[in-house]
């Protein structure tokens, strides 16, 4: 069994629902507090034994390269004022033993594009996808679970929640079987975006993911679909017709952070969970409670 040690990140999008802040900076890059999105995305990988990360970039996002990349300047200025934890924390982001590569996405022609561009990086290696917009918070992350599930079930293998039925129209909702002892449910359709009361079930597919490399043959062959593009939600879907997918659900909790009320609730929760921001934070809350109800 090749154990799982690569992930591709798509980072290309535009990130349009946050104009004007992503005019100039990537979306990937909008902190919380004081760690950008994409970052956690990065950690959590790590964290389940990555150790080569692809990120597919388009235009304008340089900067996400920057973040990950050494800044020796910046490090040696540390030094001089003797911030040597901060120097420390900043050379880490990226620990020893971790590469990056970079691949561009030369249009936007979707997210199932978007994974076949890694295609050149990944090999014939199974490997994970994660989606910086979703960030999760929580003891146990999907990625992991999701290289568990691979090393007890080598196939596609998707990370899913339940939705409200009333919001099953936003996601990629799924059909599948009876879950076995290790959790793993065996996936035979994939619904983009149904009606309520079209859909099979209110598993909701997100921005987690581990792929055989089967996954690229049937990228290339796939035709364009919603808007144009090339949909990965399609790729998937086929490969479940034909019994070579999974789900298991994720064991965290996920905010969405390419929605702007996700994003602030992303921030409110990461600040109550964190040691030093928790107790000013909740003063800070009671008292604008305070202040608005009266």
């Amino acid at each position: 069994m090749p154990k799982i040690t690569k992930a591709v990140f798509p980072v290309a999008g535009l990130g349009t629902r946050f104009l004007p802040a992503t005019k100039a900076m990537p979306k990937e890059l909008l902190p919380i507090i004081d760690k950008p999105i994409v970052q956690y995305a990065v950690e959590e990988a790590i964290a389940a034994g990555i150790t080569e990360l692809v990120f597919v970039t388009g235009r304008n996002k340089r900067a996400v390269g920057d973040h990950f990349d050494a800044n020796l300047e910046l490090e040696a200025q540390l030094v001089a004022k003797g911030k040597h934890d901060i120097r420390d924390m900043v050379r880490n982001i990226v620990p020893e033993g971790v590469s990056c590569i970079f691949v561009r996405q030369p249009e936007p022609l979707g997210l199932g594009h978007a994974v076949l561009c890694a295609a050149p990086a990944v090999g014939e290696n199974p490997f994970v996808v994660l989606l910086a917009d979703d960030l999760m918070h929580g003891e146990t992350l999907p990625t992991q679970a999701l290289v568990n599930a691979y090393q007890a079930k080598p196939q596609t293998t998707l990370s899913v929640s339940e939705v409200d039925y009333a919001d099953v129209s936003k996601y990629g909702i799924l059909k599948t079987g009876a879950a076995d002892e290790n959790g793993l449910m065996p996936v035979e359709r994939i619904v983009e975006k149904p009606a309520r009361e079209d859909a099979p079930s209110n598993l909701a597919s997100f921005g987690r993911y581990v792929f055989s490399p089967e996954i690229f043959a049937v990228l290339r062959d796939l035709k364009p679909g919603a808007g144009g593009e090339i949909q990965l939600a399609d790729a998937i879907d086929q490969l479940a017709q034909e019994g070579k997918v999974s789900a298991i659900k994720n064991p965290s909790q996920r905010y969405d952070c390419g929605d702007k009320f996700g994003y602030l609730t992303a921030i409110v929760d990461v600040a109550l969970a964190d040691p030093e921001y928790r107790e000013p934070f909740m003063a800070l809350i009671r008292d604008r409670m305070e202040k608005a109800s009266g």
